[in-house]
């Protein structure tokens, strides 16, 4: 376990070293990939969030696909399509989309039509492409990170409330302090000079570790009385008035299944990387916010008042308390 998590700390750390200012980018991305499944990223242009998986994908050695949203694009741009060849036996040969790789960047997955979007998440959920009737698998390795921007709604298709809820986590990317943005200054002017002078060669992770982790996260403790505390938090939000009238009034919609089961893979993720090897309801709370964040819908009286999801899930954990 201790090889295996210092593998672990030091992808994080190469990430950190290309990505500064991004700490928490960088943790939840590695944590989504260790629970196995996907992230979408929020944050205006220009935060590192191509720079992050770009990063993930040289330091892990595993491919990379981007894919570039638009409203034009269609499903087979993503999933690929049958080719008819008359010169072979088989007339039509299936010609793989980018979907076909270990990691995908889903820019801007709100700028394409709801078919297109059904395409991708297809794949996130199902871990399998369906075309002209023929299932073709993705690699063991695979993950989406999509990201969205927070202003420009002008002309994008959101993401209904069940799309969303195919993703594991939600964070919101937010500008850099002003230390880690003079060092970023460096660091570009650092990394055209070594191309300039032909680069250098850059250790790699063999993705095996990730496999690695993955089975001793496996295998991480979970008490019942913890198991309790993820299910009432995720039924607080199905039922506020049962925990206060304040919550009540802020929330519309509660958070589906999928929020409980989110909660028990992450909170196992994190107590591994904090090398522990059971569960505690800090674990669980680490992890709330970005969780629950795109699976609660605030109501009307939330948003006049201006009270943001944040807060919302602020208050949630002040009012459930552990059994």
């Amino acid at each position: 376990m201790k090889e295996t998590h210092q593998q672990i700390q030091f992808l994080a750390e190469r990430m950190n070293q290309s990505i500064l200012g991004q700490e928490n980018v960088v943790n939840r991305i590695i944590m989504v990939l260790l629970a196995n499944g996907n992230l979408l990223l929020e944050g205006m242009p220009g935060l590192a969030k191509t720079r992050a998986i770009s990063s993930l994908a040289k330091n892990l050695d595993t491919g990379l696909s981007r894919i570039q949203f638009t409203p034009d694009l269609l499903p087979s741009d993503i999933t690929g399509t049958e080719v008819y060849q008359p010169d072979s036996d088989e007339k039509f040969i299936f010609q793989p989309g980018p979907i076909f790789n270990n990691l995908i960047l889903a820019d801007e997955i709100n700028r394409a039509p709801a078919k297109v979007q059904s395409a991708l998440l297809e794949a996130m959920e199902e871990r399998q492409v369906t075309v002209a009737g023929t299932t073709h698998k993705m690699d063991p390795l695979f993950m989406v990170m999509a990201t969205q921007n927070p202003v420009e709604q002008e002309g994008t298709y959101p993401l209904p409330e069940a799309q969303m809820d195919r993703f594991l986590m939600h964070v919101i990317v937010h500008y850099p302090d002003t230390e880690s943005e003079i060092k970023v200054l460096d660091l570009v002017r650092g990394e055209a000079s070594e191309k300039q002078s032909g680069g250098s060669e850059n250790e790699t992770i063999s993705p095996q570790v990730i496999f690695a982790a993955r089975d001793e996260i496996a295998k991480i403790k979970i008490e019942e009385s913890v198991k309790r505390y993820i299910v009432d938090l995720v039924n607080a939000t199905r039922f506020p008035a049962k925990y206060s009238e304040q919550l009540n009034s802020w929330m519309d919609y509660g958070a589906s299944p999928r929020a409980s089961i989110a909660l028990d893979k992450c909170s196992r993720v994190h107590a591994w990387m904090n090398q522990l090897d059971f569960v505690t309801p800090d674990n669980v709370r680490a992890v709330a916010h970005d969780i629950l964040r795109h699976r609660i819908v605030s109501s009307y009286e939330a948003n006049a008042e201006g009270i943001n999801k944040d807060q919302i899930i602020d208050e949630l954990l002040k009012q459930v308390a552990v059994a």
